[in-house]
């Protein structure tokens, strides 16, 4: 189990009222981290502040989706749109990555926590490159929760980068003109940032909006869908306890139908 770490109240961690299946817990939740602004806004804060609040809940939704056995967690930190938001904000964002791994990695470490990143991390300043291959390095063995860090990240760059690595790979006689021809969903799957990596079961946004914002776009296809008007500092187990809740009651059948239903 996880210690609590500094500013945790272990009362409000474990408050969770709503019960959920621990035998259908999502295998891969995804979670697009928003509205850290407007919840500094509402208070009259700086946006930092936000960002602030919202590592401090990234902290804990970590420690109950390893807790709980949620295989991968995947969550939209920086997108490759967010480079338009003020210079002053993308560094605090930036510093505030490299703070988080720094305080968090022996910790994730002693929980068997695995560090993965989704996007182009090499166009990140130098400290969060360092910081972020130190992490995956450092968390390679473990076995435990696998956590993604979409950094960088965009769902239409990841697809046209697949294509054009596929047409690279075929330029140097790596596929062959069959399998080419034959190129399916599997083979495609082989060259996204997410190789390996199931799709998310669940897709959680808070704050109010109703959209992707370019998150996992080809991953999502027969995701669920789970809203809020909950501002991302504000999330809170219970929150993620009843989105699971939400999922675990919902009928998936991927284009399917149940037995003995009708079309």
């Amino acid at each position: 189990m996880w210690k609590f770490l500094n500013g945790t109240n272990k009362k409000e961690v474990n408050d969770v009222s709503v019960k959920i299946d621990m035998n259908n817990i999502p295998v891969h939740i995804a979670i697009i981290m928003d509205g850290n602004g407007r919840w500094a806004k509402q208070k009259n804060l700086p946006r930092t502040l936000g960002h602030k609040a919202g590592v401090e809940t990234l902290k804990k939704i970590v420690r109950e989706c390893s807790d709980i056995g949620v295989k991968y967690l995947t969550v939209y930190a920086f997108s490759t749109e967010n480079w338009k938001r003020p210079k002053d904000e993308v560094s605090g964002l930036m510093k505030l990555l490299v703070e988080y791994l720094k305080n968090e990695l022996n910790e994730l470490n002693e929980n068997n926590v695995i560090i993965r990143t989704i996007g182009n991390i090499y166009k990140l300043p130098k400290p969060c490159i360092d910081i972020l291959n130190e992490s995956i390095e450092d968390t390679k063995n473990n076995s435990g929760l696998v956590l993604n860090l979409a950094l960088n990240y965009g769902g239409r760059y990841e697809i046209l980068r697949a294509v054009k690595n596929i047409f690279n790979d075929y330029e140097k006689g790596l596929i062959s003109d069959e399998d080419m021809r034959n190129l399916d969903d599997n083979k495609f799957e082989e060259y996204l940032y997410t190789k390996g990596i199931p799709d998310p079961d669940v897709i959680i946004r808070p704050s109010g909006e109703q959209r992707l914002s370019n998150f996992l776009l080809w991953q999502c296809a027969y995701s669920e869908f789970w809203y809020s008007n909950i501002n991302w500092p504000d999330f809170s187990i219970n929150d993620l306890h009843k989105a699971i809740s939400d999922y675990q009651n919902r009928d998936r059948r991927f284009g399917g139908v149940n037995n003995g239903e009708n079309k």
